[in-house]
């Protein structure tokens, strides 16, 4: 165990396995920008220091969902470019202005406060304009798009923002052949043209995510962004498994036996008994629990690594803990479980656990909570890269690290 982690539990980010998989997905793009979405604390494996290995790896764009998110980002010392676009009303749109952050418009309303902010900044705003080509989540309507165009380019020749981008998302793209892909395609094309057309001339067109970025080239335009695909993981099992797409997962999830000890034959194990010990045998329990992000659903089904053996959660997760039948082993107290990692030693992988939860793999390591501590291998304590994915130094999260220079583009 790595002496600067607690005893309890943690869970090893792998830098050196992001870096590698940016690459490998940067290779796929035939020139295109790559965005690196750290979203969501970088899908629960910590924003900075997996923002900084990306841009090391070669992303040039980082992403987040909130503004909050970038702002945190820009105040750790990240530079270049980055987009957030999951904005409410009266969002801090002037903050993000001050901060070289590019936003996203979905409609008029948007255009109106970053307007206003811009003009409160003194600077004009970079905007990038979503269009809502099918997944009818957030973007502007085909219906709608003449309006909010219009709208922006006059905004531009008012020097009050600069419309650096467009783009929209997939609904499907993770489901191959599915036909909303195509027509997305068409919709999105056909949007830009007419954006382009009446005068917008953006820096970067892009629409394709981890999956579109894995199979559809045709989708790459300018930009294509990365999110789970980057952490190792497969966007989804119609496209392969990780080792199939050529990427390791980033993520290992660990916890140290807590306890160990015999049991009678038709003793009943946790809440509601829904496990009972069909004969004489070891129990190990294990001081992880949905509090932590293991997902309850996955009782009496999730697998954990013990011993060089794989069991499988023994009656309900609780809040704290679980248990496993070892089925007569002795571990000491203190040994290894290993929840999920990339398989080396055989271990489960997340994908393992979503469809033993019947989710999908970006829940299972989002969720992972703030009580386990997250120790980042393949770094050193000042942000530059350490030979070796295992053998270099750690940093837990909440640890300062060197800024990373301006904001620079």
């Amino acid at each position: 165990m790595n002496e600067t982690a607690p005893s309890r539990a943690r869970a090893e980010i792998d830098l050196a396995a992001l870096r590698a998989n940016v690459r490998e997905l940067r290779a796929r793009t035939a020139g295109a920008h790559l965005m690196a979405v750290v979203k969501a604390d970088a899908y629960g494996h910590g924003a900075v220091p997996c923002a900084r290995a990306a841009q090391e790896a070669g992303a040039t764009w980082l992403g987040t969902a909130t503004p909050q998110e970038a702002l945190a980002l820009r105040a750790a010392g990240l530079g270049g470019r980055m987009l957030c676009w999951l904005w409410t009303p009266g969002g801090p749109w002037r903050e993000a202005i001050e901060a070289d952050v590019d936003v996203s418009v979905s409609g008029l309303w948007a255009l109106r406060e970053v307007t206003a902010a811009a003009v409160a900044a003194g600077r004009p705003a970079r905007i990038h304009l979503k269009a809502d080509t099918g997944l009818g989540r957030a973007g502007c309507q085909p219906a709608d798009w003449p309006e909010l165009v219009a709208a922006a380019r006059a905004a531009e020749r008012a020097g009050t923002v600069r419309v650096t981008g467009l783009w929209s998302h997939f609904a499907c793209a993770d489901e191959p052949g599915h036909p909303s892909i195509a027509l997305q395609l068409n919709t999105f094309r056909e949007m830009v043209a007419y954006a382009e057309k009446a005068g917008i001339e953006p820096e970067v067109r892009h629409l394709a995510n981890s999956p579109a970025t894995l199979t559809l080239p045709e989708s790459h335009f300018d930009l294509v962004r990365t999110g789970i695909a980057m952490y190792g993981i497969s966007p989804s099992p119609e496209l392969g498994t990780s080792a199939d797409l050529g990427l390791r997962p980033v993520m290992t999830l660990a916890a140290s036996v807590a306890l160990v000890k015999h049991v009678p034959a038709g003793h009943g194990i946790s809440y509601g008994h829904h496990y009972t010990t069909p004969r004489g045998t070891t129990l190990g329990l294990i001081p992880l629990g949905y509090a932590d992000g293991i997902p309850r659903h996955a009782s009496g089904r999730g697998p954990v690594l013990v011993g060089g053996v794989r069991r499988t959660v023994a009656g309900r997760v609780a809040m704290d803990q679980f248990v496993v039948d070892l089925d007569g082993d002795e571990p000491a107290p203190g040994d290894e479980a290993v929840l999920f990692g990339p398989g080396d030693r055989g271990e489960p992988s997340a994908e393992d656990w979503a469809r033993a939860a019947d989710t999908i793999a970006y829940e299972i390591v989002t969720r992972i909570g703030a009580r386990v501590p997250r120790v980042h291998l393949g770094a050193t304590p000042d942000g530059t890269p350490a030979a070796g994915a295992r053998t270099g130094g750690a940093t837990t999260a909440g640890v300062p690290v060197r800024a990373a220079g301006s904001a620079a583009r």
